[in-house]
């Protein structure tokens, strides 16, 4: 049986059910937000800004209802013995900095290799996804989905490598366009075996 199979835990953010606010309430404050910003929420122009505004945070932080532990459940075991790496490279992602809700565009390479089973490569971006579409810093976000991987996967190491860059301090703050913050998360294999790590970054552009 997958080790998988004996993992329940869930990942949505502890404390928050059935306390969300609806839908009108989400809009007030939007159209809340706009008077403080100077201008005026119901000339023509705006008028519909709140409802899209709440559209648009449904998608951007749509990652609190999906369970990644969930995401990995499926795996498959006619692999004719494949223990080597396995890459996917270069996942877009998009998130947002929980510091000042500022856009964090980056990619993320997530590796693993397999200890009998795999998964779905689409479960991995599945998950990068997942954990992007909270209110996030990278630090976190890079251990969350390794650790997640390593947890329900069971293999024999996961490296997770992530380069973003974060508006807020590229359009805001310090103003440093063009920079970008890497950060990584190295478990079993890849933590202590070099060789197996070195090759993990070879893979990435």
């Amino acid at each position: 049986m997958s080790s998988a199979k004996r993992k329940t835990k869930k990942t949505a953010a502890p404390g928050l059910a059935g306390k969300a606010p609806s839908r009108s309430e989400a809009e007030d404050a939007f159209r809340t937000l706009i008077r403080w910003a100077g201008d005026d929420p119901t000339r023509d122009g705006l008028i519909e800004t709140p409802s899209r505004m709440a559209r648009a945070y449904e998608q951007h932080f749509r990652g609190y209802a999906q369970d990644p532990v969930e995401i990995l459940q499926k795996t498959f075991s006619e692999t004719e013995g494949y223990d080597e790496m396995i890459v996917l490279r270069g996942i877009r992602f998009e998130s947002h900095c929980e510091h000042h809700l500022a856009p964090i565009i980056g990619k993320a390479w997530v590796a693993y290799v397999p200890r009998g089973r795999v998964v779905g490569i689409s479960k991995l971006a599945r998950v990068v996804d997942a954990y992007a579409k909270r209110l996030q810093i990278q630090e976190k976000m890079t251990a969350q989905i390794a650790n997640t991987l390593q947890d329900v996967l069971d293999p024999q190491g996961v490296g997770v490598v992530i380069k973003a860059e974060h508006h807020c301090m590229t359009t805001r703050g310090i103003h440093k366009p063009g920079t970008d913050l890497v950060t990584s998360r190295m478990l079993g294999c890849f933590r202590d075996n070099s060789m197996t790590r070195h090759e993990l970054l070879g893979f990435i552009d």
